[in-house]
């Protein structure tokens, strides 16, 4: 092989139930340590703290964003969870600090990755090969990706996954769960047990490298009649649970259109919006997960290559069957037909209409104006998203009424609203309206929605 030498740097992954508890433990210690400090800076100015407000210092949060960083796998993929999707819910101290977990993972270093491949592959791996880049293309929460170049002449991107995810993902979970519990961000009596088990639950799915080959397989299939898009083929006798190989497919990062004219951003938009619909209401199955990494745009093509299925779950008649009530109610312009739709389907509870009814409605009646607005939907527009935050501060305030929806529709709700995030990031601007429409009136869903 050419280069059979790994990187210099990285940062080992504590990979024992152990050792990861030590660095959970070390963090509250540090946590505990810095509420204690800060408290008495508070009391001795005269003030009366709150332990929330202890605990979600600049300083905690940023051992919280290290320590995660640092254990990567379940702990940090919870993180970077919280920080896209809990959006104001979120103190803006722990929200800033969280979001650096996006782009902050480290990778292994040489022995460990070292010790990963040969339990993988044996300990004659390096003969498959011509050269086998050390240095990761990219390093994310559960694993590190590489190119690869075989004896038999593939180009490949290879998928290590860090030692101990899988089996820590449970403990990992519950650790993250406390750490919101003692933050004061979630009400005590709200209920995420049934959430906290599915997040355990795909979150071992996707720790299992053969499932989501299995599953690019499937979506290749899906999108072959879909020239704007490329999905990797898999390379099954290099794949593991704890590997995956897959083609290596060049592309720009999809924040890249950011300088492309306003006709390329908005091509790149309608496909991506497009793709939600047909998994929503076509296909049954969605890709879950909406970091921007999991895109990748071709500059000469104009075609984007998507990446990372291990989210992938199926999206059942129920969900399909409210996103469908919602929208046709949204497209008639009826926000009673809306507001029953949207308890319906489980994204709004009974307590906060009976509550707060005339806050809803006007909230209501904010998204019907930008639904139904003649021409192009700006995604780079985004005054109404204002409004809409300060109609619903008192709401929100008012712990009485969170619950949490259905855990299909959130997790599908995480990708459409994922979608909207990226079109804003682009400034792309969209007729949404025509291609629902369009998708409502096509047949499929009428033919999906009974299965």
């Amino acid at each position: 092989m050419a280069d059979d030498r790994f990187g210099k740097s990285g940062r080992a992954v504590p990979s024992s139930r152990l050792s990861r508890l030590g660095v959970f433990g070390r963090l509250a210690g540090g946590v505990a340590g810095g509420m204690v400090a800060e408290g008495a800076r508070r009391l001795a100015s005269g003030e009366l703290p709150r332990l929330s407000d202890l605990l979600l210092t600049p300083g905690n949060a940023l051992k919280l964003a290290d320590r995660l960083s640092h254990l990567r796998g379940a702990a940090m993929k919870l993180g970077q969870m919280i920080s896209m999707d809990a959006g104001d819910l979120l103190p803006a101290e722990l929200s800033a600090v969280l979001a650096r977990l996006r782009d902050n993972a480290h990778h292994m270093p040489p022995t460990q990755l070292q010790s990963v491949l040969v339990r993988q592959w044996g300990p004659d791996w390096r003969q498959r090969f011509q050269r086998f880049d050390p240095t990761p293309l990219a390093a994310a929460s559960i694993g590190q990706v590489h190119r690869a170049f075989t004896q038999d002449g593939r180009d490949l991107a290879i998928k290590v996954q860090y030692p101990g995810v899988a089996e820590s993902i449970d403990s990992d979970v519950d650790n993250v769960a406390t750490l919101l519990r003692l933050s004061g961000v979630l009400p005590s009596g709200l209920d995420i047990a049934p959430l906290l088990a599915e997040a355990k639950r795909q979150l071992h799915e996707e720790a299992d490298y053969r499932r989501e080959g299995d599953q690019m397989v499937r979506f290749g299939a899906l999108l072959a009649d879909a020239p704007e898009f490329v999905v990797p083929s898999l390379h099954a006798d290099l794949t593991t649970d704890r590997v995956l190989a897959m083609d290596f497919v060049a592309g720009d990062p999809i924040e890249s259109l950011l300088t492309a004219s306003q006709a390329t951003r908005d091509t790149a938009m309608r496909a991506l919006i497009g793709l939600v619909l047909r998994e929503l209401f076509e296909f049954g199955l969605m890709q879950t997960d909406p970091n921007f990494a999991n895109y990748r745009y071709q500059p000469g093509s104009g075609r984007i290559v998507l990446l990372d299925f291990g989210a992938v779950r199926p999206i059942g008649a129920s969900t399909s069957d409210g996103y469908l009530a919602l929208l046709r109610a949204g497209l008639g312009g009826d926000r009673d037909a809306v507001r029953d739709a949207a308890v319906a389907a489980g994204f709004l509870g009974q307590a906060a209409v009976q509550r707060h009814r005339p806050l809803v409605d006007r909230m209501i009646d904010v998204i019907l104006g930008e639904l139904n607005r003649a021409g192009p939907f700006d995604f780079g527009d985004r005054a109404f998203v204002g409004t809409l935050r300060e109609e619903g501060a008192a709401m929100a305030a008012d712990r009485a009424i969170w619950h949490v929806p259905p855990v299909d529709t959130l997790f599908a709700q995480r990708k459409i609203s994922g979608t909207a995030l990226l079109g804003a990031r682009l400034k792309a601007r969209v007729d949404v309206r025509a291609l629902i429409a369009e998708r409502l009136d096509g047949g499929n869903v009428a033919a999906d929605a009974s299965l």
